[in-house]
């Protein structure tokens, strides 16, 4: 079989006569057929209507929520891979690659379950072990760390190194455990109206106390040990885990959960939410597991796609170009300049896009928009996907002969990980605008439990690596030049850990910072939408003002990564459907919308209830200073 694929990867650099650069991989692309035909889903509606009772920009788990609640409900997707950071795409012919988010872990239970994704397709591959971290050291072979569910296996891995960590470890696991249990329901939970509160009369007053009922509830749950979990949210995470343990590698690996995606340090302040956000999620029962998808990340965004059409609405390829507003939201302009009507607008795409692209500016508070400009949305990711001829085989755990994937092989693989300084130093050089030297990787092999994802022998690796900062030092553009170099770092560190890596690779695909935010809209190239810092978080998402949903602008809705609870896709995974990957909530509270819903419908003068689906005027568009109208909606 590897034979199988060594030919196809002659063939592929013969047939390109280029080298393995981002360029060729991310020229090539499918049809995007007729200029001016409208992209419908399969399943959905061949004509875009004029008029719906809702839009949603961005794909997402809402359309199937709203028209199952009774609402005419279309999806407008900007580009022409459904998903936004969720997709799967054909970089390299014959290859197949969750090119931006990558793992599958925060779906809410109760949106798998209500969309009956599993009907419509989806499926899960769990990883058992899910975690290996090979160590660079003076002996031979070298020690690695291998994690799993089995906890016995799993304290003998880590006695290796400390006996002491091997007896604290299931404690750790039943810490973590209780603090997720607490705070989980706050996930699926609107925040607490802060505004609401005290205003209207003393019944209405009482009603606004009822969303403080969540918050109090898991202090209570907490109990005594709350200021030891305050203290998780708001110290750095190596305090947390020098407390737990002494070894480094265990330290450093799981400290990465609480580091990735965000430009921050093991030592910032805060970090431990991170490392919580993610062992937040659930994979078929499993609290903090992590799978692949088969068929790719866009498989996911595909059946919730088909659970959407299925209840009647309608997903196109078309990219929003501004929202259409009169007092109240009350449809959406198109790029080609088509009109489309609605009582109802949600954005999927970033608060950035949303407020400072998509509503004239004028509409919204000047406090309001100065607060949407000051999120942090800087972003230390890039990510690489990597077709090769064959498997990496680690000093630290050499390949059989036969070369058949062995457990590891399905991991989550940390290099760079000896140590929680390490992680600091790689931060520190990004931080002064310098691609990491020895970047912190998290490299995945899917195809090791879905071979359909590359042909045979063949594997898809992705490379999700950090740190690299989203403006280079002294200004300098991230241009070819400095894609490659900082690629070729990153395959050089690989080449330590796993000699002959760099021989096997038949291309690559590189998408730093500036490009995560050109192609699927996410801000700055943060998987989140915007940094997980406790100052952006639950009633501060994406400010006090808008923490709830709704917008400033009646009728206006934002549902994706920039929202409450954040990014519950791995990438971005948002929204992902994020991006990427990890999944959204079950859409903007489903009763508060409704009950805005009737309320602003009841609102709007009778004669704006039945205008026909032209408007009566064009949109006042004002485009915001730092984003570009090429990125006017994404898939979170």
């Amino acid at each position: 079989m590897a034979g199988r694929c060594g030919a196809v990867g002659a063939g592929l650099r013969a047939g390109l006569s280029l080298p393995c650069c981002s360029r060729w991989l991310r020229g090539w692309h499918p049809s995007l057929g007729p200029s001016g035909a409208r992209w419908a889903h399969a399943g959905a509606a061949a004509q875009l209507h004029g008029e719906y009772d809702a839009v949603v920009i961005g794909a997402g788990n809402r359309a199937a929520y709203l028209q199952q609640a009774g609402l005419r409900t279309a999806v407008l997707e900007k580009r022409h891979v459904l998903g936004g950071a969720a997709v799967t795409e054909e970089i390299v012919p014959g290859f197949k690659f969750s090119r931006a988010s990558y793992l599958l872990s925060l779906l809410r239970p109760q949106i798998y379950a209500d969309l009956e994704l599993q009907r419509h397709g989806l499926r899960v591959l769990p990883r058992d072990p899910y975690s290996f971290t090979p160590l660079l050291e003076d002996r031979s072979p070298p020690r690695s760390l291998l994690l799993g569910n089995d906890m016995a296996q799993t304290q003998q891995q880590i006695a290796q190194f400390s006996q002491k960590d091997a007896q604290a470890y299931p404690e750790y696991e039943a810490f973590m455990g209780r603090m997720v249990l607490a705070l989980d329901p706050l996930l699926d939970a609107p925040p607490v109206d802060t505004a609401a509160l005290g205003k209207g009369s003393l019944l209405q007053q009482l009603r606004n106390l009822q969303t403080l009922k969540p918050l109090l509830q898991a202090g209570l749950a907490l109990g005594r040990q709350l200021p030891r979990y305050y203290e998780v949210l708001t110290a750095p995470i190596s305090k947390i885990l020098n407390h737990w343990f002494e070894s480094e590698p265990l330290k450093a690996t799981l400290a990465t959960d609480a580091v990735i995606g965000a430009m921050a340090s093991p030592h910032t302040p805060g970090s431990g939410y991170v490392l919580l956000h993610h062992v937040m999620g659930e994979l078929e029962g499993r609290r903090g597991a992590w799978g692949y998808v088969a068929g790719g990340m866009g498989a996911l965004s595909q059946a919730i796609a088909q659970a959407a059409t299925a209840r009647g609405a309608h997903i196109f390829a078309e990219k929003v170009q501004g929202v259409w507003e009169r007092g109240a939201a009350q449809g959406v302009v198109l790029q080609d300049g088509t009109e489309v009507r609605s009582k109802l607008v949600l954005s999927n795409a970033s608060p950035q896009i949303t407020f400072l692209e998509l509503i004239p500016q004028e509409q919204l508070p000047k406090d309001f928009v100065q607060r949407i400009r000051q999120v942090d949305t800087r972003s230390p990711v890039t990510k690489i996907n990597v077709a090769v001829d064959r498997l990496p085989s680690f000093l630290a755990a050499p390949n059989a002969r036969d070369g058949q994937p062995l457990p590891h092989h399905q991991c989550s693989i940390h290099l760079n990980c000896e140590g929680t300084q390490l992680l600091h130093q790689a931060y520190t050089e990004a931080a002064q605008g310098h691609p990491s030297s020895r970047p912190m990787i998290e490299l995945c092999i899917p195809s090791v439990l879905d071979p359909g994802l590359a042909p045979p022998g063949c594997h898809v690796v992705s490379l999700f690596t950090q740190y690299t900062p989203s403006v280079l030092a002294g200004g300098r553009p991230w241009d070819e030049q400095a894609r490659n170099a900082y690629a070729d770092t990153v395959f050089d560190c690989i080449e330590d850990y796993a000699p002959g890596f760099k021989a096997s690779v038949i291309g690559r695909d590189i998408l730093t910072p500036p490009d995560l935010e050109r192609i699927f809209g996410l801000p700055g190239g943060n998987i989140f939408h915007g940094g997980m810092s406790l100052d952006q978080l639950y009633f501060a998402r994406p400010a006090p003002s808008c923490s709830g949903y709704r917008s400033p602008v009646p009728g206006l809705y934002l549902c994706g990564s920039g929202a409450h609870p954040g990014q519950m896709f791995r990438a971005g995974h948002s929204s992902a459907t994020a991006g990427p990957e990890r999944a959204p909530h079950p859409g903007c509270c489903r009763e508060r919308l409704a009950a805005d819903y009737r309320a602003h419908i009841l609102s709007l003068p009778s004669s704006s209830a039945r205008q026909c689906s032209r408007f009566s005027r064009p949109p006042r568009l004002l485009p915001g200073p730092k984003y570009g109208a090429d990125r006017a909606s994404c898939c979170t």
